[in-house]
């Protein structure tokens, strides 16, 4: 007995079942499609935890520091991660002996042919028993069982991390994108608007040469009803406008009823320029690649916790303590009672269970494998459709203001050549109408290069510093939360120690 307890501590420290973790190759790009990468080099003044501030909007940076501390989902995910992190603990806790203290007062009556050394002749014992013991409970990790379930539970606790920053990348890269898309319906309803000025005093003109004589009820018509276009159009913007308000509440825990977002009169900015490092190194920084790897080991382990069941499993039990049929001889010497030793579980037959415990466990592996590449295809295509819209919507957006350009120059010829009675109404008409559609589409096309700048920036994992580590986002705590009464919170013996003050409190009182 003295020689197996070193011997199956040294055997627990070297046998561990199962296979070793090792992640996975995967086929990333040397250079993506249609763009000219730079040759990687130190990036540590490139921003990453803070990547939105490269659009250099102030109200951007106030939206998404307010979503990072109040989003609900965000809260959630950070919930999920505690919990995971609190299973890795309970986990590990399973290396080290179970210690309990077991009290017991009963009344009992003992068998007439119990087991004895001596004939008992019809003796018994009927009365009370009282029992004070320790008992402790050790199970020797031969096989790593126990070891690869602190493997797998640490590596979920890892993915749980990897999905709160995914959650936050994603709820940041929406702030941005519905962000754009509010301010890119700011300067189009101020187009509009506009137009509606311009086309307001333009049915003043018709309807004043009308009543002159000098002009027709066509032409003041047509100009009524170019007014009234453009109006109607100005409302269904603005309906826009406030359901892209709405989103942007939700996203930072805000009641849409009292959120607004000023409207801003100036244009939008010029998108970041392209980042600098090798497209695999990125690639590799984003959270759900980073979820769908931890996943995948804390599967691999869970194969050696599945093998394991196939051997025998050994605990080291002792029992010590005091038993007394009298309570005032509980803690003599002679009440004492002590027994200890190895128990040793064999595994001879459980209906087939084990095999199709393992099975599931490799099924598990498999899945957790394809969505490990699946997730490295889907980053390679995120990021090769990002660079392709901002690469055509440059050139698109180049084009536009030129067609721009040449609108305007057309709207003004045309009001000449109607002034000076050389061509008629509807050129006008058209010309205006040509003009603040291009006006519109160029507007548009930036709000689409800066969101396609998010979405390359999502797609890389959030910036493209990959120095910086991952800090878990600091949220606002719900009130709600964790709002145990007091006495609920304190420990055992605090209980207890409170309940004899308050037993002394009502002695003292007359």
């Amino acid at each position: 007995m003295r020689l197996l307890l070193p011997i199956l501590l040294s055997t627990s420290a070297i046998a561990q079942v199962g296979p070793n973790y090792e992640r996975p190759a995967t086929e990333a790009p040397a250079h993506f499609k249609n763009v000219a990468w730079r040759e990687a080099r130190p990036s540590a003044s490139q921003p990453k935890g803070e990547w939105w501030k490269v659009f250099h909007d102030a109200k951007l940076n106030e939206l998404m520091a307010q979503a990072t501390t109040n989003n609900q989902n965000l809260k959630a995910a950070i919930a999920r991660f505690d919990q995971a992190r609190a299973t890795a603990r309970i986990a590990r806790t399973d290396l080290l002996p179970s210690l309990s203290v077991p009290l017991s007062a009963n009344r009992q009556r003992t068998s007439e042919n119990a087991i004895s050394p001596i004939p008992l002749n019809g003796l018994y014992y009927e009365g009370p028993a009282y029992n004070a013991t320790t008992d402790l409970t050790w199970e020797l990790d031969l096989f790593g069982k126990i070891r690869r379930g602190v493997e797998a539970g640490r590596a979920d606790a890892e993915a749980a991390a990897d999905t709160v920053h995914n959650v936050l990348l994603g709820i940041q890269a929406d702030v941005a994108t519905n962000y754009f898309k509010l301010r890119s319906l700011d300067q189009e309803i101020r187009l509009v608007r506009e137009a509606v000025g311009l086309r307001g005093e333009a049915f003043k003109i018709a309807k004043a040469r009308v009543q002159a004589g000098a002009g027709s009820e066509l032409e003041q018509a047509q100009s009524e009803t170019e007014v009234a276009s453009a109006e109607a159009e100005t409302s269904s913007l603005q309906a826009q406008r406030d359901q892209l308000e709405n989103a942007i509440a939700i996203l930072l825990g805000s009641s849409a009823a009292s959120f607004r977002i000023p409207v801003s009169g100036s244009g939008l900015y010029s998108p970041p320029s392209l980042p600098v490092g090798a497209p695999s190194d990125l690639l590799e920084r984003r959270p759900d690649i980073a979820q769908a790897e931890r996943s995948l080991a804390a599967a691999t382990a869970r194969i050696g916790v599945a093998k394991a069941q196939f051997f025998p499993s050994i605990k080291l039990i002792g029992s010590g303590g005091f038993q007394s049929a009298d309570i005032d001889l509980l803690m003599q010497p002679e009440s004492l009672i002590w027994s200890y030793g190895p128990s040793i579980s064999i595994p001879l037959f459980s209906g087939g269970k084990n095999h199709f415990n393992l099975s599931k466990a490799k099924a598990a592996h498999d899945e957790a494998l394809a969505d490990y590449r699946q997730a490295f295809l889907t980053a390679v295509a995120d990021v090769e459709t990002s660079l392709s819209s901002i690469r055509n919507l440059a050139i698109s957006a180049e084009a536009q203001q030129r067609a721009r350009n040449s609108a305007e120059r057309a709207a003004s010829l045309a009001k000449t050549r109607y002034e000076s009675g050389t061509s008629p109404y509807l050129d006008v008409i058209e010309a205006n109408r040509t003009t603040l559609s291009t006006q519109r589409a160029t507007v548009q096309l930036a709000s689409q290069r800066l969101i396609a700048s998010v979405s390359l920036i999502k797609a890389l994992g959030g910036g493209w510093n990959s120095t910086q580590p991952g800090v878990m986002p600091v949220v606002t705590p719900d009130p709600a939360a964790r709002s145990l009464p007091e006495s609920e919170k304190k420990g055992f013996f605090s209980k207890v120690k409170g309940l004899f003050k308050k037993k002394e409190k009502e002695a003292v009182m007359p």
